[in-house]
């Protein structure tokens, strides 16, 4: 018998996967920006299950990169060393694919403050350094990026060296998989991202791995940094189990792949799914293949919640409750399985709070017998949650 393999690739030493296909999912009228990306895994002999995450190194843009460079008035071809780096590298290459260059932190103002030149930004960071309003200072910080310093107080001077050490390492970032490989194929793998856009202290912002994802990575070269982080989150073994999903926006990742994996396997258990979004004509995520899979019987149920296409807001946890007495029998009587997959702050409380609710009204059960239901419920594994 043969030996098994272990893939050589990990968290530690990503793969460099190809991507294959990028195509907006949602309307270019839409106030979001979300893409569909398929990604060739070739013959890396990494392994994904439905529920599993697929990690991403990004890389800086070089827009970005050239600007820090200027504001800093490095050339880029300066040598630096990091960390556990058997050879040095240049500051360009360091901060392209390296080191972060978002958020910046109380002892980076220091540094900055420390290698200004001049007596006027020295007095401004000191003024901030010492502000005895840590609400107030960590606003001002929480407001700039590493390029912001450099432009704001531009008398700093600094060693490459030293500024490279600075800098906090540029992470990879976790993406739900929205695929099922028993449906796509094991060497193929699909991610569903809202790219990231927003503004502050006055300066457009972009997510660094969704804009590198969703505008700048190329196309059909092995240039995407890639691993797989297994995850506990993943439809039921149970084949016969009904299964309820909560996904609004990007959330619906993980249950493409769920219902894939389903109807790769010829599940019988039943399928329901809500999702929500801002408008049904530019948001509705895969929506020919949610009609389709309605259509066929595949999906046994769609409850979608539009927030904008009406003057009152609609909310996902605002469907669950309307069919409380369905969701109480499907898990209460038919043992079904119901996870939440998406923003953790607001959404994942609200629908939690809605399923409470429900065991009241609809189980006749008090607070304390509400809140014994879903523990209960967590630990035979049929509430399970993907939140960020």
């Amino acid at each position: 018998m043969a030996e098994e393999t272990t893939c050589p690739y990990s968290k530690t030493n990503p793969y460099l996967a190809t991507l294959a296909v990028r195509s907006r999912a949602n309307a270019p009228e839409s106030q979001k920006e979300t893409v569909h990306l398929e990604i060739d895994l070739g013959d890396s002999g990494l392994v994904y299950k439905s529920g599993d995450s697929l990690g991403v190194y990004p890389r800086n843009a070089d827009k970005l990169v050239d600007a820090v460079l200027k504001a800093y008035k490095f050339t880029g071809d300066e040598s630096v060393t990091l960390p556990k780096a058997t050879a040095a590298t240049t500051l360009r290459a360091a901060l392209t694919t390296e080191l972060a260059l978002g958020a910046i932190t109380k002892k980076f103002v220091q540094f900055v403050h420390d290698n200004a030149a001049c007596d006027c930004d020295k007095a401004k960071l000191a003024e901030v350094l010492g502000n005895a309003d840590p609400v107030a200072q960590k606003a001002w910080i929480d407001a700039r990026h590493v390029l912001d310093l450099g432009e704001e107080f531009p008398s700093v001077k600094c060693d490459a060296q030293a500024f490279a050490e600075q800098l906090r390492k540029l992470a990879p970032r976790l993406y739900s998989i929205s695929s099922s490989p028993r449906f796509v194929g094991k060497d193929k793998v699909h991610l569903t991202v809202a790219v990231v856009r927003y503004e502050t202290n006055g300066r457009a912002r972009d997510g660094v791995c969704s804009t590198f994802l969703g505008e700048y990575a190329p196309v059909g070269a092995p240039a995407l940094p890639v691993f797989v982080a297994n995850s506990h989150f993943g439809p039921p073994a149970d084949l016969n189990a009904p299964m309820i999903m909560v996904g609004p926006g990007t959330g619906i990742a993980p249950f493409r792949s769920f219902v894939q994996d389903r109807a790769a396997q010829g599940a019988k258990g039943k399928n329901w799914l809500f999702f929500g979004d801002q408008r049904v004509k530019t948001d509705f995520l895969y929506q020919a293949e949610w009609e389709k899979a309605l259509a066929d019987g595949l999906l046994t149920r769609l409850d979608c919640a539009w927030s904008r296409d009406q003057d009152y807001k609609i909310y996902v946890q605002d469907k669950i409750r309307e069919a409380g007495a369905e969701v109480w029998k499907w898990l209460n009587d038919e043992g079904g399985y119901f996870f939440i997959c998406g923003d953790a702050k607001r959404m994942a409380k609200d629908v939690e709070a809605a399923l409470l609710e429900i065991f009241k009204t609809h189980g006749g059960l008090d607070d304390a017998g509400a809140a014994d239901k879903l523990k209960a419920l967590k630990a035979e594994g049929r509430y399970q949650k993907d939140v960020y």
